[in-house]
């Protein structure tokens, strides 16, 4: 689904003046399913091809954020190694305006109110074009994972694991 007028949020309004080229991907907004898989579902996009957005916090290296693919969740064995830090939390989603700009389901990599770093799994990598928070509920961004990486001066690492299946 293409936007028939262009939609602006902070995020586009940087990949625009980049010069980066990219779609804006709108879909009806679940209020009780804000998953990166029923995003996926959604726009008919693989969940692999729809990055998350989660917003963490180290006791060591302070708030950072991971981007990986809806399908894949955070290694957390894996990923004090990576940033040094002994004990690693999620950002609480009542936190997340105040720290980001962005609410819960709209958490967008790019454009956050304060320069975080960011991980980017090596994973995303594998795909040619993903679908991105583009900072507003019911908005994704189509692009390169390159060109994500470049725009948000991420580091390219892995730290992520297949999810485990609920029965």
């Amino acid at each position: 689904m293409k936007s028939k007028k262009p939609l602006k949020t902070n995020a586009t309004r940087i990949l625009d003046g980049l010069g980066i080229e990219y779609e804006i991907l709108e879909y009806e907004v679940d209020e009780h399913d804000l998953s990166a898989e029923n995003v996926a579902s959604k726009l008919g996009l693989s969940p692999s091809r729809t990055v998350k957005t989660i917003v963490l916090k180290g006791d060591r290296s302070g708030v950072f954020v991971c981007c990986l693919g809806g399908h894949r969740e955070i290694d957390m064995k894996k990923l004090p190694e990576i940033t040094g830090d002994g004990n690693i939390e999620t950002v609480p989603s009542e936190s997340l305006l105040t720290l980001t700009g962005y609410v819960r389901g709209g958490v967008s990599p790019l454009g956050m109110k304060k320069s975080f770093k960011i991980l980017v799994d090596k994973g995303v990598l594998n795909e040619e074009r993903i679908s991105v928070s583009a900072g507003k509920r019911g908005l994704q961004i189509w692009l390169r994972p390159t060109d994500l990486v470049c725009a948000t001066n991420a580091s390219v690492v892995s730290f992520s694991k297949e999810k485990h299946q609920t029965l």
